[in-house]
C-alpha cells in the first residue's frame, strides 16, 4: 500500500523478469514508486535491454532521464551461478559467462546511471551478493570471484557517492528461495536461504535510512 506522506521515487530494477525481480518490483510499486523493470527478455511490463552492451545501457539512462527527469534508485538483480565439484574441475568458461552476467552488466549500469544517482536527493544503488564472496569453496571459485569483483566495484561506486544524498549498498545472502522452489521441493528446508519477499523488504527499507549510514556497507540478510 502506498504512503501518501512518502515521496514517490523513480527506481530502475535490472533483472526484473525473474522471481526476485518481480518481488522487488511489486514491493516498490506498492510503496507508490515508479518502477522501470528491465531484463534480457521483454515480458509482463519488463523492457528488454542488453545490459552487457554499454551503448544500450547509456541509451536506457538517457531515455529514463528524458521521460522521468530523474532516477532515485537502481537495483541490480542480474544473477547467475556456475560451479564445479572440485577446484581442479573448474571450467574457465564459467568465469567468462559470469563475468558478463555479474560484472559487465553491473559496470555498464552503474557507469551509465551514476550521474543521475548523484543528482537525486535520495538515490540508492544496490546489488545482491553472496556469502561465497567472503567464504569461497573450491567448487565455487568462478562464482565467488565474480561476486567479490562485483562487491569491489560497488564499493568503488559508494566512494564516488560519498558526501552526496545517495548510497551504494551490498545486500548479502546465502541463496534466495521463492514459493515456486518450495512447491517443487516440499520436503526441503532451505536453511539459511533468504526469501525473495524479505529481500524486497530490505530493498524498500534502503530509503528509510540516511545515505551516510548505508553507503559502502554490506547488509547481511542471512541472520
Amino acid at each position: 500500500m502506498s504512503n501518501p506522506s512518502r515521496p514517490s521515487r523513480v527506481v530502475l530494477v535490472a533483472g526484473a523478469a525473474g522471481p526476485t525481480g518481480r518481488a522487488v518490483t511489486a514491493r516498490l510499486a506498492a510503496r507508490g514508486d515508479t518502477v522501470i523493470g528491465v531484463g534480457r527478455h521483454e515480458a509482463g511490463g519488463v523492457t528488454a535491454v542488453d545490459l552487457a552492451d554499454p551503448e544500450a545501457v547509456r541509451d536506457l539512462a538517457r531515455r529514463v532521464d528524458r521521460e522521468h527527469g530523474r532516477v532515485d534508485g537502481v537495483i541490480h538483480l542480474v544473477g547467475g551461478w556456475r560451479g564445479s565439484k572440485t577446484f581442479a574441475d573448474t571450467d574457465l568458461a564459467d568465469w567468462d559467462a559470469l563475468h558478463e552476467q555479474l560484472i559487465r552488466t553491473l559496470q555498464n549500469v552503474s557507469l551509465a546511471f551514476e550521474p543521475l544517482l548523484r543528482e537525486s536527493d535520495a538515490g540508492r544503488f544496490a546489488i545482491v551478493s553472496a556469502k561465497a564472496a567472503q567464504e569461497p569453496t573450491q567448487g565455487s571459485a568462478a562464482y565467488a570471484a565474480a561476486k567479490a569483483a562485483a562487491e569491489a566495484w560497488t564499493l568503488a561506486l559508494a566512494d564516488a557517492l560519498r558526501g552526496t544524498s545517495s548510497a551504494a549498498t551490498i545486500l548479502v545472502i546465502k541463496a534466495l528461495v521463492n514459493d515456486d522452489m518450495r512447491a517443487a521441493s516440499p520436503d526441503r528446508r532451505f536453511p539459511g536461504f533468504t526469501d525473495v519477499n524479505d529481500l524486497a523488504e530490505a530493498v524498500a527499507a534502503l530509503w528509510d535510512r540516511p545515505a551516510g549510514e548505508i553507503n559502502g556497507t554490506r547488509l547481511d540478510l542471512t541472520t
